[in-house]
């Protein structure tokens, strides 16, 4: 079984985000960057396939160069190989169109995206790479699990779950739930020596239109100030509450 697992590079939660250029460009100074959480919850699940059913692996992403220790850091957990669409990922179609090259010369079987990245949030790519691949698709996947060309698989729904049964070729957006966080796996000293003799393959984009573009960003406004009050003093909370907060 081949997979091809889609990685998005993106800024650690951790980092302070600043915009440039009038708040129409992202600052990048000083941002580390990941591999996106819904990508490694995939990538650790395709992992499993690959230890139990001898499934050959490859992490994607459209990105410039800047991505590749991104995709070094996926080779060091397991996968095989690597591609790099080298373009720079401008909207979910574009990047959609780009994917669906990649899956198209190489005969996924199981193409795994995470449901969302947690940049731009868009949850457009996993459903128009199917389209595009017209091949099934099953989002906000939490298990999965294949026995020849037939997929059993879980997703969230609305108050609860469900399972639905579908087959190869099969594009799933998946989250956490697929593996729990504490299955994620950390590269050890020989994989990463061992990511660096892995092919990464440059693959140059085919053409594409951009269907949507980012105008301006804007951080959540300030948190205001906190206003404490003695819990022996009910009548000045009932006041704030009622003259200031105005929810009474």
């Amino acid at each position: 079984m081949k997979i091809l697992v889609c990685i998005s590079h993106v800024p650690d939660t951790t980092s302070k985000i600043n915009f440039t250029e009038g708040d129409t460009k992202f600052d990048t100074n000083g941002v580390q960057f990941v591999i996106n959480p819904n990508d490694e919850f995939g990538l650790t699940r395709a992992m499993w396939f690959k230890e139990k059913q001898g499934a050959n692996i490859t992490v994607v992403n459209v990105g410039g160069v800047e991505t590749e220790p991104t995709l070094r850091k996926a080779l060091a957990i397991g996968a095989d190989a690597a591609i790099r669409v080298n373009t720079v990922a401008t909207d979910g179609f574009s990047v959609a169109k780009q994917l669906a090259n990649v899956v198209n010369d190489g005969g996924y079987d199981l193409v795994i995206a995470g449901r969302e990245s947690i940049d731009y949030n868009g949850g457009m790519v996993p459903g128009m790479l199917a389209a595009l691949t017209n091949a099934n698709f099953v989002n906000n996947c939490i298990n999965i699990e294949i026995d020849g060309n037939s997929v059993s698989a879980t997703r969230e729904i609305d108050g609860g779950k469900e399972t639905v049964s579908t087959s190869l070729p099969l594009v799933i957006g998946g989250q956490k739930g697929l593996v729990n966080e504490s299955d994620l796996r950390i590269p050890n000293m020989r994989g990463i020596m061992m990511a660096r003799k892995k092919p990464l393959t440059v693959v140059e984009p085919v053409a594409s239109n951009t269907e949507t573009t980012s105008v301006k960003f804007e951080k959540p406004a300030p948190k205001g100030t906190v206003t404490l009050v003695s819990p022996d003093n009910l009548d000045e909370l009932v006041s704030l509450l009622h003259n200031e907060a105005k929810v009474i």
